[in-house]
């Protein structure tokens, strides 16, 4: 098919115009086109003098800037083997955001549509805007303007550096969305109804944002899907910073680190990252080295104790996980290697202390009876994920808060696995790679109710279903069907006494 004129649209930024281009929408219902803006700068390439300092804005340009294919990803290379397609792409402009919207003119103050802007996961050290997934076309069927944003991952993003910036990929988050706040009218969107979420390391990002004092003008309600915190002490952060200088032979500085080509620092932190059974217990108690760090400046204190103090009290937050996120690290030939260790020994090494085993066992019979497997990967999930949740949801109070669990089983894993329900928050079933996370005909209806809710909440506050409340308050269980629970989370509360 030929590009004809009426393919494209043009919208005017503050720093210049941008060319985008119409695509068709899925679905029989709300807005059957949606115009895509890809590769959008909102900073200037992080390289040379800029690479480990704080973003700067991107400078006006002159003339139409076409915005029709992706811009280069802060990550680099083949990602491996991953449950979500996120390509890399090549280059240097790596601070772009993607905009997909249906009225790509310019809104009436308080008269433009709700905004979704998306955070991708991968670890804080992976991961890509240009997902096919992550396309926001059937968000704007709906009414609902969306944006991907791009930030630096790894040691370039978050790494210490005696005399640089800290949490440079957070500095990035911060000037996305001010991006966004200054632009996103021009787009049709509305900047005082945005919406941050994301997935895993995204989902972490989003509630550190929404613990942090100086981002709360930035967005007006929160959506974290399965939610992983990161919160590295300064002191760990330090260490580890000092580690790399030292393995790569240079000074903890700029100066040093400037030194070394980018791809011998990826090299260096894989090194420095590579996950093996022994280090398997100190990741789950303490989180991965690369992330969000309690500096002292953009993040006084923790997430957590940043919700107790009601920072983020008035925004309205949604959260949830899947039942299993990584039993498949125990799937396959794992599997087969664990019928031979003994439970308790098993669940020892997987940080269960033996005071509560009694408890969870009783608590998740359903789950052990189908072997030590799915056990291992059901108690790896509630350490890192679910009982991180009810931690956030109690430090909550009365704030408003909403809970889901999905619990569909995947077509082809047989249980409901990390990134499963990302396809059905953003309606895409029908995109590339999805058989071999969600198999053969993951059901429509289910996506439909996964993402509609999600559109009711970034239109209105509320997804649909009540707010959780006490300790056994409902919670929403996505599967076929969908129902509401009270104390949907209740085999993963006897961990909760395990910790605070």
């Amino acid at each position: 098919m030929t590009d004809t004129d009426t393919d494209f649209v043009e919208v005017t930024t503050v720093a210049g115009r941008v060319r985008g281009r119409w695509r068709p929408t899925t679905g029989c219902r709300g807005n059957q086109r949606s115009a895509a803006f890809l590769g959008i700068p909102f900073a200037e390439p992080p390289v040379g003098e800029r690479r480990f300092q704080a973003p700067v804005p991107k400078a006006p340009w002159a003339g139409v800037r076409d915005a029709l294919e992706f811009a280069p990803t802060t990550q680099r290379g083949d990602p491996g083997v991953t449950l979500i397609p996120e390509p890399s792409v090549p280059g240097e402009a790596t601070l772009n955001v993607n905009v997909f919207t249906p009225a790509p003119t310019t809104a009436e103050a308080g008269a433009g549509l709700p905004v979704l802007v998306w955070i991708h996961g991968g670890g804080y050290f992976a991961g890509s805007p240009a997902s096919p997934w992550y396309d926001g076309r059937n968000f704007n069927r709906d009414g609902v303007v969306t944006v991907s944003i791009s930030y630096r991952l790894g040691f370039d993003g978050f790494g210490w550096i005696e005399d640089a910036p800290s949490n440079r990929g957070v500095r990035d988050w911060l000037l996305a969305l001010e991006w966004v706040q200054q632009n996103i009218a021009a787009f049709g969107g509305d900047p005082s109804r945005v919406t941050i979420a994301g997935q895993s390391a995204g989902g972490g990002a989003v509630l550190t944002l929404l613990g942090m004092e100086k981002a709360q003008h930035l967005f007006h309600g929160v959506y974290a899907i399965s939610g992983a915190l990161a919160d590295v002490s300064a002191e760990r952060a330090e260490r580890f910073g000092r580690g790399l200088a030292v393995a790569a032979g240079v000074e903890p500085t700029v100066a040093g680190f400037s030194a070394l080509s980018e791809d011998r620092v990826l090299a260096l932190q894989k090194k420095a990252t590579q996950l093996g059974p022994s280090s398997l217990a100190t990741v789950v108690d303490e989180g991965l080295p690369l992330g969000p760090c309690i500096d002292g400046d953009l993040l006084p204190r923790s997430t957590r104790e940043s919700l107790r103090a009601g920072v983020g009290a008035d925004k309205p937050l949604v959260l949830g996980a899947t039942d299993d996120e990584f039993t498949m690290a125990f799937a396959g030939a794992a599997a087969k290697a664990l019928r031979w260790v003994p439970q308790n020994f098993l669940l020892a090494k997987l940080g269960l202390p033996r005071s509560t085993r009694a408890a969870y066992l009783a608590a998740n019979a359903e789950v052990a009876d189908r072997g030590k497997a799915r056990l291992a990967g059901r108690l790896l999930t509630d350490r890192m994920f679910r009982t991180a949740l009810l931690k956030v949801v109690a430090d909550r109070g009365d704030a408003p808060t909403w809970v889901y669990r999905f619990a569909w089983p995947s077509g082809h894993f047989g249980f409901a696995e990390h990134c499963l329900d990302v396809p059905f928050f953003f309606d895409c079933l029908d995109g590339p790679a999805m058989e071999p996370l969600a198999g053969p005909n993951p059901p429509q209806d289910l996506a439909d109710e996964l993402h509609g809710a999600a559109v009711a909440f970034i239109a209105s506050g509320d997804p649909g279903w009540p707010r959780h409340e006490g300790t056994g308050g409902i919670a929403r269980v996505y599967d076929t069907p969908t129902r509401d629970l009270a104390d949907a989370y209740a085999s993963v509360r006897p961990l909760l006494g395990a910790a605070s």
